[in-house]
């Protein structure tokens, strides 16, 4: 038989050749491996900075905001100053109408002035009184020396002490007639001074600098300051300096300390980076729809202008940083390659492994064989929602796998589809 074939082999070199050529392709097809659907994808271990931040939002206020009011009721007049006007401590920013205030002014002058009359009337009442009393004195002790003596009559005695008395009590009543006119005028005075000061009050002025970041009355407006009283107006005192007052959930509010500092962005500017700092953290939580937080206060100078009361703020608290730290990529720590993958080293197997008894962290690092990465067991430090701090096990240089992606093609349509598996298993 063999001898058949080589015979025809001899015969037919090019059929020959191509029967040989078809089996190689055929026995290719066969054996060569299928090509994978997916691939790993790696990063490279590197040092850097590790930030463990918590997040929150917050508004931006002014750091001291004072509310202008009015405790005299009346129809405002005149309004000097608008938003974002800038004014100075003393500066006049609005009237209200003192018509009424100014009569009740006169009204308690002209009550001063005549209790001041009523006095001088009594005053004279008790020179008067005094004099008369001087005179029944005498006359009384006169009748009482005729009287030892034997000239006046008991009964003479008797109608000169009766008029003693009558004015000594005349004496009495005007001295407390004095005492009630000097009482009369206290009161009108206090009144008056009352009166007064509500007229100085129908001038609204600025009780420190700052710049009008609301106004709510124009003119035309009527106050009424009857119970409590109405806000006219509000001064953010000093907007050089700001402060962002930051919802934390009570997950999280453990890791906030006062003195930390802080990086937040507003909307208005999403490309600046603004640096502050906690400068409390308020211990009275805030229940929302059964969710506790609680408030933080953070410090900002805002010299620039930039921040305006209200801003919305996206806040990180940076509760923890290393510097100059060999880090991976978080995720690289949570990443497992697929289980037909995986190469489980001899040493995995041995539980008497010193390697098997420390605690740490398992990371895979990428081979010569893209579909067989290396098992590696690390120590791991302070871990930021980025990177996290490897002490020991691997070095700078070293990539670790983070994720997977898939190389099937998707379908123009399918919308929905992933191009990448975080999650193998």
């Amino acid at each position: 038989m063999l001898a058949i074939i080589t015979s025809w082999v001899k015969r037919h070199p090019i059929w020959s050749g191509i029967i040989v050529l078809v089996l190689l392709f055929m026995l290719y097809r066969v054996l060569r491996p299928a090509p994978h659907e997916y691939e790993y994808l790696s990063e490279t271990v590197t040092r850097g900075e590790v930030l463990r931040k918590v997040s929150a939002s917050g508004k931006v206020r002014a750091l001291n905001t004072i509310k202008v009011g009015t405790e005299v009721s009346g129809q405002v007049t005149k309004v000097y100053v608008d938003f974002n006007s800038v004014v100075k401590a003393g500066q006049v920013l609005a009237e209200i109408d003192p018509t009424r205030v100014n009569a009740r002014v006169q009204q308690s002058e002209a009550q001063v002035a005549l209790a001041r009359a009523n006095l001088q009337q009594t005053v004279a009442n008790m020179a008067r009184a005094r004099s008369e009393l001087e005179i029944q004195e005498r006359d009384f002790a006169r009748q009482k020396a005729l009287a030892d003596r034997g000239f006046v009559s008991k009964a003479g005695l008797d109608i000169a002490q009766s008029k003693l008395n009558s004015a000594r009590n005349a004496v009495q009543v005007a001295q407390a007639q004095t005492q009630s006119g000097n009482a009369q005028i206290r009161q009108g005075t206090a009144e008056l001074s009352s009166a007064q000061l509500d007229l100085n009050r129908t001038v609204i002025v600025a009780p420190a600098s700052g710049v009008i970041i609301n106004k709510l009355v124009e003119p035309g407006t009527t106050v009424a300051a009857s119970f409590q009283t109405p806000n006219l107006f509000e001064i953010a005192a000093d907007t050089t300096k700001m402060q962002v007052e930051a919802s934390v959930d009570e997950a999280d509010i453990g890791q906030v300390k006062e003195g930390q500092n802080v990086r937040f962005t507003v909307d208005s500017y999403p490309q600046d980076v603004f640096i502050a700092k906690v400068r409390q953290v308020r211990q009275a939580p805030v229940e929302t729809q059964n969710v506790v937080s609680y408030l933080v206060i953070i410090d900002v100078d805002n010299l620039d202008g930039k921040l305006l009361p209200g801003m919305t703020a996206n806040v990180e608290i940076i509760t923890g940083a290393k510097l100059n730290a060999l880090r991976v990529p978080t995720n690289a720590l949570r990443f497992r390659p697929r289980i037909e993958d995986r190469i489980e080293e001899e040493a995995d197997k041995q539980p008497a492994d010193p390697e098997k008894k420390r605690p740490g962290e398992t990371v895979y690092l990428a081979s010569t064989d893209a579909y067989r990465p290396t098992k590696k067991r690390v120590q791991t430090g302070l871990q930021g929602d980025d990177f996290t701090e490897v002490t020991s096990g691997i070095k700078v240089g070293d990539k670790v796998l983070v994720r997977t992606k898939s190389l099937k093609p998707r379908a123009p349509t399918d919308d929905s589809a992933d191009e990448d598996d975080d999650s193998a298993s």
